[in-house]
């Protein structure tokens, strides 16, 4: 009994220019650069890029809790006060310590987003609500918080 051929090992198929005669393409980005960041990733890096600038001079905040959501009223954040509506869409809240939860601070991102046009904008935008809601937390005035408050 003949003992069969093993196949060939299958070589590399040539490199062809693609119909259109440009070539193989490059890769779309470099290695180091995600292809995509949701927007709300992006956000959320905002506000965690603030929280890390103020808890070097706060070392407390290592203790709450930072959380974005969508949009005011749904979510862990509880519905709003009533009382709290003649202000506004709130941007961002404080929640106090309890039900097994350590203190929060929310930063709502489609209120944020909208009020903001570039990249920028929103940055700074995110770095004031953060500011403005651990000056609540702590009871302090904004400017304490952070001295360039107010000054970009």
């Amino acid at each position: 009994m003949d003992s069969p051929v093993p196949p060939r090992p299958a070589e590399p198929r040539p490199r062809h220019r693609d119909r259109h005669g440009r070539g193989m393409r490059g890769p779309i980005a470099p290695p180091q650069v995600p292809l995509s960041v949701s927007r709300a990733d992006a956000f959320a890096d905002l506000v965690y890029d603030s929280r890390d600038r103020l808890e070097r001079r706060w070392s407390q905040l290592a203790q709450v809790d930072f959380l974005v959501l969508e949009v005011p009223g749904f979510g862990p954040d509880g519905p709003l006060d009533p009382l709290a509506e003649d202000e506004g869409v709130p941007l961002g809240r404080v929640l106090s310590a309890g039900d097994g939860h350590r203190d929060r601070i929310v930063i709502y991102r489609r209120p944020v987003e909208i009020r903001t046009k570039s990249r920028d904008e929103r940055a700074l935008l995110v770095h004031e609500v953060v500011v403005e809601q651990v000056a609540e937390l702590l009871g302090l005035a904004p400017e304490s918080v952070d001295p360039r408050y107010g000054q970009e």
